[in-house]
């Protein structure tokens, strides 16, 4: 009786409680936990359809988050053979979970009406076959193409996520001074946190003709069809990304959970420093080839992709993995031959390090000719990311404006420029590489964490900032294009 009266008094202690059951915690319970913990479910004895059923057993004491078992159970490593939900794919975001450490904090308030149920199954004809009838064969098909496509949807919660990424936004839209192409010009900027420069060139809007024609020595058949591709102004970095620009993002000191958020957060803490970074490395990430000056190696699409966002919340600019297209559009540099010098691949050894020249490891950023465009580096030394998706039936021919190929696939993505560890044909200006899991073999963990390719010694990126600004939600999108949705991996 005491400790109903116990209960009782914490939730009406709480009831003006900063988090709001309905909006914020049904949504957690019912997308994670239901699906086992309820009365039609004899999977588990634990059940969570109201709130008499929730608390109980020490699973979740009002008040004290830190010690309900409910709250350990969700906040364990991924790799615990506790963790809940079990699932990959149902586990909870950093955010989820401390909205629900918040709610259980504030007593866990759960107002008595309200009854977990779980949503009723989609039907086609019923739900969906009504909506569909509404639309033209134009809005149809765009319909058709993005469900074929991944049918990956935006995030719109207004979560701590999304509201730090609204904070960098708008930060960005007040540093950015050039509106027109015509205002841009080359800069160089320091990263406040690494106090390392890095230097981008300004690389003015137009069309080209992306892929390799059939008549190209070497050429793979996913070079093409050859189209023409219209390119918005943008800037890229004129090196690859460095171990000086990289490294501090990569190891910062403190102790991050897997998916790289701070483990022990401090009311103190800045954007900056609560954005999701590397967990701590098994090996030494340079393998014994160099540092200063050196490019930054072996980080997935994921890592880079956060580092990206890392230096965009620091600097005041938008900054992201370029498309392939502008990859390719910015290592051709208004040349249309089979490398940005011309078609022999002797001169090679005057524009990039290869696997004739190199000596089996990279070498220091920018110590090759540039090509006409002033950036070094796109043939050779270490291979870069791009946002893509590799397809092996090629380039779809109707994506002609900055095509992004779009899915939901983490493997392959799309790599260019070759590296120290290829042949001639491998730098060509159309050359692609496609990721693979075989990447993260000598990885020790389990799962294989999402920051390292232990076996890709070959692999770094180098960044690229658009003049045009996208919206909040476009760019947490592009940010977490390195994750795998649906493994988790």
């Amino acid at each position: 009786m005491q400790r109903v009266l116990s209960i009782l008094f914490i939730s009406t202690s709480f009831a003006f409680s900063a988090v709001d059951f309905e909006s914020q915690v049904q949504p957690i319970l019912v997308d994670h936990c239901l699906k086992c913990h309820r009365k039609d479910n004899k999977k588990s004895d634990y059940k969570l359809d109201t709130r008499i059923d929730a608390i109980g057993d020490d699973i979740i004491i009002p008040g004290n988050p830190a010690k309900s078992l409910f709250i350990e159970l969700v906040n364990l490593d991924d790799d615990d053979d506790e963790v809940m939900p079990p699932s990959k794919e149902e586990r909870m975001t950093v955010e989820e979970k401390k909205i629900l450490s918040d709610w259980v904090k504030e007593g866990a308030v759960w107002p008595e009406n309200i009854v977990l149920k779980m949503p009723a199954p989609i039907d086609f004809k019923r739900d969906i076959e009504p909506i569909l009838g509404k639309l033209s064969a134009e809005e149809r098909e765009k319909l058709k193409l993005w469900i074929k496509s991944g049918a990956s949807w935006p995030s719109t919660g207004n979560t701590e996520e999304l509201k730090r990424v609204e904070r960098i936004h708008a930060n960005i839209l007040k540093g950015s001074k050039e509106k027109t192409q015509e205002q841009m010009a080359h800069y160089s900027s320091t990263a406040p946190a690494s106090k390392a420069t890095y230097h981008m060139v300004a690389v003015p809007g137009g069309s080209f003709k992306m892929g390799s024609p059939e008549s190209e020595a070497k050429r793979k058949l996913y070079e093409g069809p050859q189209k023409k591709v219209k390119i918005a102004p943008f800037w890229i970095g004129k090196f690859e990304v460095s171990w000086d620009e990289y490294e501090t993002f990569m190891i910062d000191g403190g102790r991050r959970n897997k998916d790289g958020s701070k483990k022990f957060p401090d009311a103190g803490d800045t954007d900056v420093d609560l954005i999701s970074r590397p967990t701590k490395p098994y090996v030494e990430m340079t393998f014994g080839m160099g540092k200063k000056g050196f490019p930054a190696i072996s980080m997935t699409q994921h890592a880079a992709l956060q580092y990206c966002k890392w230096l965009s919340a620091q600097t005041g600019h938008f900054y992201r993995l370029p498309t392939e297209a502008e990859w390719e559009y910015a290592c051709r540099a208004g040349t249309d031959t089979i490398y940005s010098f011309g078609d022999d691949p002797k001169e090679l050894h005057a524009y990039g390090w290869f696997i004739d020249n190199a000596d089996f490891t990279y070498q220091q950023i920018g110590k090759k000719k540039a090509n006409p465009w002033g950036i070094h580096d796109m043939h050779g030394n270490v291979a870069e990311w791009t946002l893509d998706i590799l397809s092996s039936n090629g380039y779809d021919k109707n994506a002609t404006d900055n095509p992004l190929a779009s899915g939901r696939e983490l493997y392959p993505r799309v790599v260019r420029g070759g590296s120290w560890n290829d042949f001639s044909d491998g730098l060509r200006s159309a050359a692609r590489m496609g990721s693979m899991k075989s990447w993260k073999q000598q990885d020790p963990q389990l799962p294989k964490s999402i920051w390292y390719h232990t076996d890709a010694q070959w692999l770094g990126f180098r960044i690229v900032r658009p003049l045009e600004i996208p919206s909040p939600e476009e760019m947490q999108r592009i940010w977490n294009m390195g994750i795998d949705h649906d493994t988790l991996e």
